[in-house]
């Protein structure tokens, strides 16, 4: 049963990764949260076949699972996400060399806090939870903004998802869930399932947002319409 709702959770997480990227791509031009949705479904579908076939720690899945975690949740997850939801909440568009460098950066801090976790070791996890901390905060932020446009339901969702993504970060490095087996079978499942909804709560925040803005920039508001003429209106 619970390799069945492993594997649930983990095509759920990557359906919602691939689907909504694309969507992030093609529907808004924003290649920051497209490319860091399909980087998940990437990731989910490494780790879905890796725990499907069983590869052990030898196999290069495992070091790519390892590898695709740390690239999310040291820059991708947090710093590349933030800037991806400025587009909405600062209308913020990131040059070209931003957005490579951004996912640079996400590379090599993945590529070192995976390779060398063990040397790093406390210092490395502390990080990762800090890093979720600090995005946690601007997403209560970005539901405050929802909350504010009136889109509640979006704002509720969101705090919601984010308490259960901090959850999930809180006890990712430091606790066990008891019970669980030494694959950590039943986090993974709280994991996969978390990320896959704050995934897709985000991409349908996002573009209620969006919606919102654009609306907006068809109907400004009365006040920010001037007269061209600078005369006054009404009788002298």
């Amino acid at each position: 049963m619970r390799d069945v709702l492993f594997a649930a959770s983990d095509i759920w997480m990557i359906a919602v990764g691939f689907v909504c990227g694309v969507k992030f791509i093609r529907g808004h031009h924003n290649y920051l949260l497209g490319l860091e949705w399909i980087v998940m479904g990437v990731s989910g579908t490494n780790f879905l076949i890796y725990g499907v076939t069983k590869a052990g720690p030898d196999s290069p899945m495992y070091r790519i699972a390892f590898f695709l975690d740390a690239f999310s949740r040291s820059i991708g997850f947090t710093l590349i996400l933030v800037l991806g939801l400025l587009a909405v909440t600062h209308r913020y568009k990131p040059s070209a060399r931003v957005e490579v460098g951004a996912f640079a950066l996400a590379a090599v801090l993945g590529f070192l806090l995976s390779e060398f976790a063990e040397e790093i070791g406390t210092p490395g996890k502390v990080f990762f939870l800090v890093t979720a901390l600090a995005t946690s905060g601007f997403l209560c932020y970005f539901a405050w903004r929802l909350w504010k446009f009136g889109e509640r339901t979006h704002a509720a969702w969101t705090v919601g998802a984010t308490a259960l993504n901090l959850v999930v970060a809180s006890i990712y490095d430091f606790w066990r869930i008891p019970g669980d087996d030494a694959d950590h079978t039943r986090f993974y499942i709280l994991a996969l399932f978390t990320w896959g909804l704050t995934m897709l709560v985000i991409y349908r925040a996002y573009a209620a947002l969006a919606a919102h803005d654009e609306r907006g920039d068809a109907h400004p508001a009365p006040a920010a319409v001037s007269n061209p003429a600078g005369r006054r209106n009404g009788p002298v």
